[in-house]
């Protein structure tokens, strides 16, 4: 049976044989077992459950959270020859009705289903009358309310199974999760002697970045600016974090999009697809936006502000690189991100009465992204001993604490001489204030308040004024000093800057900047490809990606393959790919003079 799983997987998809981790999952689905996989974005995971059901006898239903992407998955399988439809509220009763008869008749092998649609007892009849061979669950973690994306409507998924004539085979996927939240998939779901698969979350491909103490805003426009025909995502903390980056990145003439949950769901939709599509090279989103994307060639990642977790955090700047090449997942990082999580953590714990156990589980969380976020060790280490590999490298070479050029420097004297200076002012003053009196500042209110005469004034008078505010942030984002939460907002002592006043500890600072990109191989004719993809694309009515993932095109530009036969040889070139693209692809490929 697995042999013949690795023909489909070379016949629809033109890989010859499956990822390490892949080929397990899709073994014991073969086997007929109840089967729990948590899989990092961008392991593969459709992959494990697709293969088994185009080689099962009935239909297998996927419950997808997004009825915006379902049709690109659909359409991703048409491309490669598989029978697929999706049903969802999106479609008119005769168009939902017509789906359904096609699924009962056999003709399709995977119907994709909103769990929603569960909410209507007339379309729960329904779907017990379908010939289910198995049902797969996606982003699984959205059944335990201890995961960080909890969805009632998962809890429906269960009951609606037990209802079924024949129990089919049961399969649940995620990208992450812990103890608690493993334990809930198993028995929420009902799975029966679960095979249980846990892949590696090391993501080698991505590189890893941590900035802090930098103009947030002043990064982002550069960054983006140079990577006009990139694909990337960009989080934001808030709605109105969202729409303002959104507004001057536009100004700016970026192709971008905005999507957020204040945004109505005609806006959304229209946003997503101009991503997909790369209308919009660039989208700026809250953490509404991402869950199901399967776009291949995202090339980087941005977090604007902190998210709450690391598994929020792993799973959305795991977003970027699916298709194996590097990407880039930067996060700048303030302390004022420390305290909107702890607002959000509050109000969303306050709206759902969570139990005071889980409110502590979720705090706990958030200071463990601190850590990640004020870590000088190695950035993927870290994430990977979160998740349970104790035995991760101390270095992995593709982070921003590994790649950087610049030694640690010492930096406790003028730590010592900001930290005097705020308790100097009193613990009563901003950073404006320290940072002017720090500078030597002839500024009048510098002087009628006779800041002139502290002993701190001008100590730090050889620094601009810029470099001295910046030095200050990153104190503060890294637990030296605290800010208040007050409208004008104060800096004081924190308890860890106080063995540094004393002289028991000292400061160490590297200046980090992101790694490095990769550039990727082509040149010329990796555009001149890009470019055919993407007509390609709108002639078929396809994202570009769903034709053929930039790594597949960086391989043509590799191996100038001359024949199909070369063609199919391309990992990614399955016989419905070949059959409809191939012609047209060698061609360009001949007129670049190959």
């Amino acid at each position: 049976m697995l042999e013949r799983a690795r023909k489909a997987l070379q016949q629809y998809y033109g890989y010859p044989a499956f990822r390490p981790a892949q080929e397990p999952v899709v073994e014991s689905l073969l086997a007929g077992k109840d089967t729990f996989a948590i899989m990092p974005t961008g392991a593969g995971k459709s992959i494990c459950f697709q293969v088994p059901a185009l080689l099962a006898d009935g239909v297998s239903v996927v419950f997808s959270p997004l009825i915006s992407l379902m049709k690109d998955q659909v359409d991703a399988l048409d491309t490669m020859g598989i029978p697929a439809t999706f049903i969802n509220s999106s479609l008119g009763a005769g168009e939902a009705a017509k789906r359904l008869e096609q699924v009962r008749s056999g003709e399709m092998k995977l119907v994709y289903i909103a769990p929603e649609r569960l909410d209507s007892e007339a379309f729960a009849r329904v779907f017990e009358t379908l010939p289910v061979s198995m049902v797969v669950v996606d982003e699984a973690h959205c059944v335990s309310q201890w995961g960080h994306d909890f969805r009632p409507s998962y809890r429906l998924i269960a009951p609606a199974l037990a209802k079924l004539p024949r129990r089919p085979i049961v399969a649940a996927f995620t990208a992450t999760a812990t103890t608690k939240v493993k334990e809930d998939v198993i028995s929420l779901l009902g799975l029966e002697e679960a095979q249980l698969f846990v892949s590696g979350f090391d993501r080698p491909n991505l590189s890893l970045s941590v900035i802090s103490g930098e103009d947030r805003l002043r990064f982002v426009k550069k960054y983006v600016a140079e990577r006009t025909q990139l694909s990337g995502i960009i989080y934001a903390g808030t709605r109105k974090e969202t729409d303002h980056l959104w507004e001057v990145l536009q100004r700016q003439g970026i192709a971008v999009g905005r999507y957020h949950a204040g945004l109505s769901e005609a806006e959304r939709t229209a946003a997503q697809d101009d991503f997909l599509y790369d209308r919009s090279k660039v989208i700026v989103a809250t953490c509404a936006f991402g869950m199901g994307i399967d776009k291949s060639d995202v090339r980087y990642v941005l977090h604007y502000n902190m998210p709450g977790n690391i598994e929020a955090y792993y799973q959305e700047a795991g977003r970027a690189g699916r298709d194996g090449d590097p990407a880039e997942c930067i996060l700048l990082f303030s302390a004022q991100d420390i305290r909107l999580q702890k607002f959000l953590l509050e109000k969303g714990a306050a709206d759902a009465g969570a139990p005071l156990e889980k409110v502590t589980q979720d705090a706990a969380k958030l200071w463990d992204m601190v850590e990640y976020c004020r870590t000088a060790d190695c950035l993927r280490g870290y994430i990977l001993r979160y998740f349970g590999e104790r035995e991760a490298a101390d270095q992995c070479g593709n982070c921003s604490s590994c790649q950087s050029d610049s030694p640690m420097e010492d930096m406790t004297l003028p730590a010592r001489q900001v930290m005097s200076c705020v308790l100097r002012l009193k613990e009563n003053f901003g950073v404006e204030m320290i940072a002017e009196v720090l500078k030597g500042s002839e500024l009048q209110k510098v002087m009628n308040m006779g800041f002139d005469q502290l002993s701190t004034y001008g100590l730090l008078k050889s620094w601009t004024g810029p470099g001295i505010r910046r030095f200050i942030h990153w104190l503060i984002d890294h637990g030296y000093l605290l800010q208040s939460d007050d409208r004008f907002p104060v800096v004081k002592m924190a308890p860890r800057g106080v063995p540094v006043l004393r002289g028991e500890e000292t400061v160490m600072k590297r200046s980090v900047a992101a790694v490095k990109r990769k550039e990727s191989v082509g040149g010329e004719l990796f555009e001149t490809l890009r470019k055919l993809r993407h007509s390609l694309a709108m002639r078929d009515h396809v994202p570009p990606y769903v034709v053929f993932a930039d790594s597949v095109l960086q391989e043509m530009c590799r191996v100038r393959p001359q024949t199909l036969d070369e063609l199919r040889e391309i990992k990614g070139v399955g016989d419905r790919k070949l059959a409809r693209y191939g012609e047209t692809f060698l061609a360009a490929l001949q007129e670049s003079g190959v």
